[in-house]
């Protein structure tokens, strides 16, 4: 029997696809189309976006001073979220075929499109490709801890969160002791949604 939370979840599921379907209805807007991973703009729009461009020394002399002392503990930052990155990936590689979990596909999470737009100048393109980076890290990582928590303790929490993770319309309510023994071995190989 399908509970009203299952339902709900689904909707959520259904409206986050809606939502990056539209997102992606800007490639007509922009006048730009994506072949083989590369985004391509029409010519016309290329020098139109030149246009905007801000010069690197002006973006340099413009920047506030507070923006400039604060970079360096921005950047620091990128030498845990490699090794975040490095030990991740090697845990899914080695453990997730042990448990019978599909893989997570980097790609899909980590996405570098930003160094095609012509209005930002390099700086603006390194900046962009480290929140690409950072950002995309830590979906990657949710999706992996997501399939994972989904095998060893698919049991939703008693309080409430802030956000939900892609697996947990799948676990057992808390407190459902029934369920959870009697369902916990087939919940923890359901990964047919992923196929």
């Amino acid at each position: 029997m399908t509970t009203q939370l299952e339902v709900l979840l689904d909707k959520l599921k259904a409206l986050e696809i809606e939502v990056i379907d539209e997102l992606q209805k800007q490639e007509e807007e922009f006048s730009y189309e994506i072949r083989k991973r590369r985004v391509i703009f029409e010519e016309n729009v290329i020098i139109r976006h030149k246009e905007y461009a801000k010069q690197l020394i002006k973006y340099i002399t413009d920047a506030p001073l507070k923006h400039i002392f604060s970079a360096p503990f921005v950047w620091i930052c990128i030498i845990p979220s490699i090794l975040m990155d490095m030990t991740i990936s090697l845990y899914q590689i080695v453990c997730f075929p042990i448990y019978g979990i599909p893989k997570v596909k980097r790609e899909d999470y980590i996405v570098f499109d930003r160094q095609y737009l012509q209005y930002l100048n390099l700086i603006e393109k390194f900046n962009c490709a480290y929140c690409s980076y950072a950002n995309g890290l830590l979906a990657y990582l949710q999706e992996i801890a997501a399939r994972t928590e989904q095998f060893w303790c698919p049991i939703k929490h008693a309080k409430r969160i802030k956000t939900l993770h892609s697996r947990y319309q799948k676990f057992v309510s808390y407190g459902d002791a029934k369920t959870y023994r009697s369902q916990v071995d087939i919940i923890r190989h359901d990964f047919k949604d992923l196929e």
